[in-house]
């Protein structure tokens, strides 16, 4: 199962879709790590700028976790991330909402799912 945390709803949507898996939807944070207790996604989908906590505070929750801490994530966002260092969670992708289409989430659900 693949997450999809986005508080836009048609975009969490269309990524969804794009990602041809079973997927759950969260359009906050606080459901999403409140779902962590019930099954832990293969991968996940995260916006960073989220209504109530945002995506960097979700990331910190999972890397304080050895069970979270080492699933793959793309980050989906608006925001120029090139300078942040994100070395320190599993972070294997940034995708620029603007730019991205659904073959570019297709690629990170083949090689990380």
């Amino acid at each position: 199962m693949i997450f999809v945390i986005d508080d836009d709803e048609i975009m969490a949507e269309c990524v969804a879709r794009a990602t041809g898996r079973e997927t759950k939807i969260f359009a906050s944070a606080i459901e999403a790590m409140q779902a962590l207790g019930e099954r832990l996604p293969e991968m996940i989908f995260l916006d960073i700028l989220l209504d109530g906590p945002d995506g960097f505070t979700f990331l910190n929750e999972l890397v304080s976790y050895t069970d979270t801490a080492k699933i793959p994530i793309v980050i989906i966002s608006s925001l120029d991330l090139s300078s942040k260092d994100l070395s320190g969670y599993s972070v294997v992708g940034i995708l620029d909402k603007a730019k991205m289409t659904p073959k570019d989430i297709k690629q990170y659900v083949e090689q990380y799912y």
